[in-house]
């Protein structure tokens, strides 16, 4: 006559017994479940308020002054020891640093290879 429903099936397929009202029961949980959840999501969510400000709390390391204050007073140290950092920076390039490099060990190897034979 009628062509058994899914979860008719579902339950021959576990091993159980069919019984339509138990089904009943489940879908009537399953949709109030369901109503639950819509009426969650449409009720307005309670704000949070935190027990403390964590801007007085860690104001001893992030300080009173605004970042944008503060970075305005800021000002990068010229001067690391008594060599200023403009004169610390390499203004080389990398091939020139190489050569250089390469020039100062042909160097070293041409002094020591006439310092030892002098020196016999």
């Amino acid at each position: 006559e009628f062509a058994p429903s899914d979860e008719e099936l579902e339950a021959y397929r576990r091993g159980e017994e069919w019984d339509p009202l138990k089904a009943e029961e489940k879908r009537q949980i399953k949709e109030l479940a369901q109503k639950e959840l819509e009426e969650a999501k449409t009720r307005p969510s309670k704000e949070t308020c935190p027990n403390s400000n964590y801007k007085e709390k860690y104001s001893h390391l992030i300080g009173t002054v605004a970042a944008k204050e503060g970075a305005h007073t800021l000002q990068a140290n010229k001067a690391y020891g008594c060599v200023p950092t403009t004169n610390k920076r390499d203004t080389r390039s990398i091939e020139e640093a190489m050569n250089e490099i390469r020039a100062k060990k042909k160097l070293k190897l041409s002094d020591e290879g006439t310092g030892g034979s002098s020196g016999q």
